[in-house]
């Protein structure tokens, strides 16, 4: 019997489970497209690799010296000579050397193809080699090139174009002579010379990035462990299937952790719909009070009573969880347009994504919908008998006390990590799991706090709107827990997305403070790839009438103490021209073997001037170096400056990554002539100071963008709810909507009411949030003042405009249910009971 009730109630109240599905749909899409962009994504890089070195058996390279990271240039190469040892070992094969470096493809617009997005390869050519010919022959000589099919394509380019090519040097301008079939890239470029050419401009003459080798006959184990033998000291043979399986690892990580970040904000819109499909619940069973109490009368259980209720939430997340797995497929697509990622090998799917859309769809709706389904139960069958019967409401006591307990509870958390108390050796445990009390514990305290707000925010009503907003007011006052409920969900999203603006407003200008306080050259020219800033560019910026000075900066990686270690290069000169240095102690003069370091460095390793570091560089060679001098923490330089010496002579083709030009003016027409110099670099860009602060500015910018818009799923999910209460409540009062109009309330009159209604909850739930992600804000602000963000910033103007758009959403959330109110018949609305 249950059963037949259940499934008349589903088809009784279709529309409004279909609004409740709506939030499954959008919280079961974003875990649905995260974990089929996932599954995508991998199984494409494990097509790349694993067509990358089929016939390799063993692999000699350096040894890794600094773990993670690129070392794609600075690494140390492998010298041409061992190739003829290596074919004297019992078992080798054909053994032949791998140039691969930096080449970037400039298109028919003067920009770089890809961008600073996938990877722009430069490779030597290898005659039954991973590439395969499509079209044309292979590259001989300097002035020639083959490129990925694919790249040739997408740019517009065929056999005999010329094309420009960045690489880690000069331009190159060479021809076309063949197009590659090198698999789907992805959105990669790539770029093949013949191998002397390779050499000469990806990395260094007579050496190779590694060899690799067929076998013989021989286990590629016992071929490694021969081949092994024979190595001078600081190289390593691998064998062909860990080769493979160390790339696809670093993809992994790169993919595991890309994962993880989307399904935070899956988590964060499955949290805000969990709200949603309660308060819908909550007000079906409030509404079916009686149809439930006759049902107690006749015989059913109060078991009966919930499976019922807990059986259209089963309905309504198996339909969402099946739409959301649809929507979350569109989603994986336009998530691989975002990221850059050519996604045209079409879509992967598993098991994983079902199972879990499912596992989320309807146990989210079943875990919402579990407490409506028990009160529903506790009916007495005596109610049936009542005009008057309604649900009983548990005392606000309870709800006080804990929503209390953890709102002091997450303030105490957050002042004690302000404080530097840390949990894990970090600060922002105790504020991060602080934030997330007082989350719920203002969410437990919104029925409370919404009479007095809703009563400031809705003052004005009668007095603008008249009668229709006196009733506005009053209706949003009537339900204390479904006004807070409804608002809670616009909180959660609008808490989320102010505290990522106020975060990047205070980046903005932490980083805008530092450049003012660090920054001392006029201009920097800057690599906008790996290329660097070639011999070339820096000899046309010299000439440039005006140019006083212009000084290259390195950077590179090593090992200090065992650990992986970031430093900046340059020589005293480059230094002092293009930092404002504060030092503590010593001085600027690196010489050829010196380096310095900021306070909390020479601090946390007990170092002091004169101290002898031993610097591991990424080539595998060891220098010890004397520190000259300490200075405060600065931005630009990071927490280490070495000898440009000391580098230049440890890095296999050292190239600056920026240049500091001074000049005698910083005029329009100074600008116009570095731009014109560099007019033959496409792979650089010169920027003033005040284009530099734009240029973060705009980095900044974007990763908010991202954020926000992640959020905004959120946002939807919470408007969505509106939607669903006004709906949920214009039934609910039906016949005192057929009294209003029966007394002379116009159609116009009543939809200005709930669209009144609507903008003061919408209001509510946004000024909860604004309020809390202010404060969070400028809580994360406080505790990352050590890393750099000095300055709290509150972007005021962009609240104001949330605040604005809140009350957008609550017009456009009251549109459909403010239609449906007005089109009531007034003699049917009068005689429901």
């Amino acid at each position: 019997m249950m059963v037949k009730v259940t499934l008349r109630n589903l088809a009784a109240h279709k529309l409004r489970l279909l609004l409740t599905a709506v939030s499954v749909i959008l919280g079961v899409a974003f875990v649905a497209g995260t974990l089929i962009f996932t599954d995508t994504m991998n199984r494409q890089f494990d097509d790349l690799f694993n067509g990358i070195g089929q016939n390799v058996a063993v692999d000699v390279r350096a040894k890794k010296v600094v773990d993670g990271g690129d070392e794609t240039i600075t690494a140390r190469p492998v010298p041409a000579t061992l190739l003829e040892r290596l074919r004297r070992v019992d078992g080798v094969k054909d053994p032949v050397g791998n140039v691969t470096g930096y080449a970037a493809i400039v298109g028919k617009d003067g920009k770089l193809l890809g961008g600073q997005g996938p990877p722009q390869l430069g490779v030597n050519w290898v005659p039954g080699g991973d590439l395969d010919l499509k079209t044309g022959r292979a590259p001989s000589g300097p002035g020639e090139i083959v490129i990925d099919a694919e790249t040739a394509e997408r740019a517009g380019y065929r056999v005999g174009d010329q094309i420009q090519v960045v690489v880690n040097g000069p331009p190159q301008r060479p021809r076309i002579v063949g197009l590659a079939d090198a698999g789907h890239l992805m959105g990669a470029t790539m770029a093949a010379f013949d191998t002397p050419t390779a050499q000469r401009l990806l990395l260094k003459p007579g050496y190779f990035s590694d060899i690799s080798m067929a076998s013989a006959g021989v286990d590629e184990r016992v071929l490694r462990d021969r081949v092994a033998a024979v190595l001078p000291a600081g190289y390593e043979a691998v064998t062909g299937t860990q080769m493979r399986e160390d790339a696809k690892s670093d993809v992994a990580q790169l993919m595991s952790f890309f994962s993880i970040f989307l399904m935070v904000f899956a988590l964060i819109s499955i949290f805000v719909g969990a709200f949603i499909i309660f308060n819908t619940f909550s007000m079906l069973v409030a509404q079916r009070t009686r149809e439930l109490a006759l049902l107690r009368a006749i015989g059913a259980a109060r078991r009966q009573i919930t499976r019922a209720v807990i059986g259209e939430a089963v309905a309504v997340g198996f339909v969402g969880a099946t739409l959301g797995l649809a929507v979350g497929a569109g989603l994986s697509v336009l998530l691989q347009s975002v990221v850059g990622i050519d996604g045209s090998g079409g879509l992967v799917f598993t098991a994983m994504p079902v199972i879990w859309s499912y596992v989320v769809g309807i146990g989210v709706t079943v875990v919402s919908a579990y407490f409506p389904a028990r009160r529903a139960a506790k009916i007495p069958p005596v109610a049936a008998m009542r005009d008057d019967v309604a649900l009983p409401q548990r005392s606000m006591r309870i709800r006080i006390a804990v929503g209390g307990a953890l709102t002091a509870g997450g303030a105490v958390l957050m002042a004690l990590g302000l404080g530097g108390v840390e949990l894990g050796g970090n600060v922002m445990i105790p504020i991060g799991v602080g934030a997330l009390a007082v989350f719920l514990g203002v969410a437990m305290l919104a029925p409370v706090i919404s009479g007095p707000v809703v009563r400031v925010l809705g003052a004005v009503y009668p007095r603008v709107f008249g009668t229709p907003g006196r009733m506005a007011q009053r209706n949003a006052l009537r339900n204390p827990r479904r006004t807070a409920a409804t608002a809670a969900a616009l909180m959660i999203g609008l808490a989320l997305v102010t505290t990522v603006n106020v975060l990047g407003s205070s980046m903005r200008a932490s980083v805008n403070a530092e450049i003012d306080k660090v920054l001392g050259a006029d201009y920097l020219v800057e690599a906008q790839g790996q290329g660097g800033v070639d011999a070339t560019a820096v000899k046309a910026v010299t000439a440039v009438p005006g140019v006083e000075q212009a000084l290259p900066l390195y950077q590179g990686n090593g090992k200090i103490n065992g650990k992986n270690a970031w430093f900046a290069a340059a020589d005293e000169a480059a230094l002092t021209a293009g930092a404002r240095l504060e030092m503590k102690s010593g001085s600027t003069r690196l010489g050829t073997d010196g380096m310095m370091v900021d306070t909390d460095i020479a601090e946390a390793r007990n170092w002091q001037v004169g101290t002898v570091v031993p610097v591991q560089f990424a080539g595998g060679a060891t220098e010890r170096l004397r520190i000259v001098g300490t200075y405060a923490p600065n931005q630009l330089l990071g927490p280490r400056v070495v000898a440009a010496e000391a580098f230049k002579k440890n890095t296999v083709n050292p190239t600056p990554f920026v240049l500091v030009v001074n000049t005698a003016s910083t005029d329009a027409a100074t600008m116009a002539a570095l731009e014109r110099a560099l007019a033959g670099h496409p792979g650089l860009e010169v920027r003033d100071q005040a284009a530099f602060k734009e240029s973060m500015s705009q980095q900044i910018d974007g990763l908010v963008n991202f954020l926000t818009v992640l959020l905004t799923m959120s946002i939807i999910i919470a408007a969505v709810g509106v939607i669903n209460t006004l709906a949920l409540s214009v039934i609910e009062r039906t016949r005192e909507i057929g009294l209003l109009r029966a007394v002379g309330v116009s159609r116009r009159q009543l939809r200005r009411m709930i669209r009144l209604e609507s903008v003061v909850i919408a209001l509510f739930g946004a000024l909860l949030g604004i309020g809390i992600g202010v404060l969070f804000g400028s809580a994360t602000q406080r505790a990352l003042v050590d890393q750099g963000l000095t300055v709290l910033s509150v972007p005021v103007v962009t609240l104001a405009v949330y605040l604005v758009l809140a009350a957008v959403i609550g017009v456009l959330a009251a549109l459909w249910p403010a239609w449906r109110a007005g089109r009531m018949d007034v003699l049917k609305a009068i005689s429901v009971e």
